[in-house]
């Protein structure tokens, strides 16, 4: 009897390479990590080569992995075009992320969505946190990606940002003059932490920079203009914690969030491969 692949079985492979995580994928696909490892297994064994290879730190494709990588993405993408008659329906996805949480994960999570599926039309919105939950409240966006503000619960949390003050390696600060702040406009949530941390601390500052996202704000500090409060996890290089030396206050940490009304199943599989990206990225 003739050798046959299964569906669900390439779809984990994939999942399993893009991810580099047995564990990330098993999130991404609502099962087990051993679920997962069984299915590869099973899919090695059919091929008779060895797809991956797996290590305490991370798990890479060996040279076979990565050959049967396009013909699985080719399979895939044949099924998905059969089971829609020839005519795939187009998918709509609409998601919000909040500017300090839109760090080094945006890149790979929309390689992800668009390997899922290039039928899946997203729609990204990127702002405060604030106006991103107000959105998703007022049913515009179907999932947002939050920093965690006040008494608001649910969701499911995606990382845990720490915060600190970060400036050029060549900044420095006239003694006696006020903090020279790089942030974004209020009603930002990041912006009001670091302000009242300041004033309680008795530390005097004023607004050197606004921006109206925190690519600008990044700019900013990296310009050598002002100190700006950011989370570590989307610090570029060339931008170092100053804190410490100038005996700032502490900033704290943030949960960033993950909330979302998508019954849809197409659009949930979307959004646990969103989840298991960020995690994957942020950890």
């Amino acid at each position: 009897m003739n050798a046959t692949l299964d569906i669900a079985t390439v779809q984990a492979f994939l999942l399993v390479a893009d991810l580099q995580s047995f564990t990330r994928a098993a999130e991404a696909l609502g099962t087990t990590q051993a679920a997962v490892s069984l299915k590869l297994q099973r899919l090695e064994t059919l091929l008779d080569k060895r797809l991956v290879e797996r290590s305490p730190r991370a798990v890479r494709l060996t040279a076979d992995g990565a050959a049967f990588l396009d013909r699985a993405r080719a399979l895939i993408a044949a099924h998905d075009l059969a089971l829609s008659g020839g005519a795939p329906a187009a998918q709509s996805l609409s998601l919000g992320i909040s500017d300090h949480a839109a760090g080094p994960e945006l890149v790979p999570l929309l390689e992800r969505l668009h390997a899922m599926s290039s039928n899946l039309t997203l729609a990204v919105t990127i702002g405060f946190s604030r106006e991103m939950q107000d959105a998703y409240d007022s049913g515009e966006l179907d999932a947002v990606i939050v920093r965690q503000e006040g008494s608001r619960r649910g969701g499911e949390k995606l990382a845990e940002d720490e915060f600190g003050w970060f400036a050029a390696r060549r900044f420095t600060l006239p003694k006696g003059e006020p903090l020279p702040l790089a942030t974004l406009a209020p009603p930002c949530g990041v912006r009001a932490v670091a302000v009242r941390a300041l004033d309680k601390a008795g530390i005097s500052w004023r607004e050197r920079f606004v921006g109206g996202g925190v690519t600008a704000v990044v700019a900013a500090a990296l310009a050598g203009l002002a100190i700006a409060p950011l989370a570590r996890r989307i610090v570029p290089p060339g931008l170092i914690d100053i804190g410490p030396a100038h005996k700032l206050p502490k900033l704290g940490s943030s949960r960033v969030m993950l909330h979302s009304k998508v019954s849809d199943p197409a659009k949930l599989a979307a959004l646990r491969a969103v989840a298991a990206t960020f995690r994957s990225v942020a950890a």
